[in-house]
């Protein structure tokens, strides 16, 4: 008897959001799922890890489905190192992270939770893939993001992803009969104009909130805000190893023995 895949299920909006018991829904019809998510929001945690503090693990019975499921009081990255080596009884054949509640397209995924946990996959040499949807309401309607979570892990569970890549893969907020398909793509240059609104507390003391506005300054048509825009899911092959390759011919120019 062939054994079936073994999926992780992470995220950073909580166990509890609505986004992740969509996720794991569907990857069960592809494997055995076991769960290990935080147990509060961890949006924008990037790839923070818990060093100064202890880290909490509990067992939870969430829904009626009989997949083990963990809360965890730490980050979305923290999550995937406690299941890789506390939980697991073997590697799994795939991580799936999300699905978020928003985008992680362009220059969010530096920040994102979401797919700090699925690149803490690959790190582990696990093939890992976050799934995103560009709807921030709680209550989203996830039967669309769901059908293509479920064709694109089915891919990477058949295919393989390349070696020391990680898959981004956002979807647009639109009906089913609005969808172009899949693209992949690349990331597009963007980034984020902030600023900080401040105010004073009824205490006199200061507090900023961040605020800003995004800007896409990248006009390719190969780009995943282009593919968003234009009602196709973006999938972005995405690396951790963060060299730029390309600058080293350059700095080697450089003399480093001046003083």
């Amino acid at each position: 008897m062939t054994e079936k895949p073994l999926i992780l299920v992470t995220n950073d909006d909580g166990i509890t959001a609505p986004g992740i018991r969509a996720l794991i829904e569907v990857m069960k019809e592809l494997g055995d799922v076991v769960v290990v998510a935080p147990d509060s929001p961890q949006s924008g945690m990037g790839h923070a890890i818990t060093i100064n503090s202890m880290l909490h693990l509990e067992r939870v019975y969430i829904d009626e489905g009989n997949q083990e499921e963990y809360s965890c009081s730490g980050t979305p990255a923290d999550c995937v190192k406690l299941a890789v080596r506390e939980i697991l009884k073997r590697k799994p054949d795939l991580c799936v992270s999300g699905i978020n509640h928003g985008s992680n397209s362009s220059i969010n995924v530096i920040y994102s939770g979401t797919m700090s946990a699925a690149l803490e996959a690959g790190i582990e040499g696990i093939p890992a893939i976050g799934f995103s949807l560009l709807d921030y309401n709680y209550n989203a309607n996830f039967e669309v993001a769901k059908k293509y979570a479920k064709t694109i892990a089915k891919n990477a569970l058949e295919n393989g992803i390349p070696e020391q890549v990680v898959l981004n893969v956002n979807v647009p907020n639109l009906p089913e009969k609005d969808m172009k398909g899949i693209k992949v793509c690349r990331q597009a240059r963007a980034n984020w104009e902030e600023e900080f609104d401040k105010r004073q507390s009824p205490q006199g003391k200061d507090y900023y909130w961040l605020t800003g506005k995004f800007v896409n300054l990248d006009h390719g048509d190969d780009t995943d805000e282009w593919a968003l825009e234009n009602g196709y899911i973006s999938v972005v092959p995405v690396q951790f190893d963060l060299t730029a390759h390309h600058a080293i011919t350059t700095l080697n120019t450089w003399d480093f023995n001046k003083t």
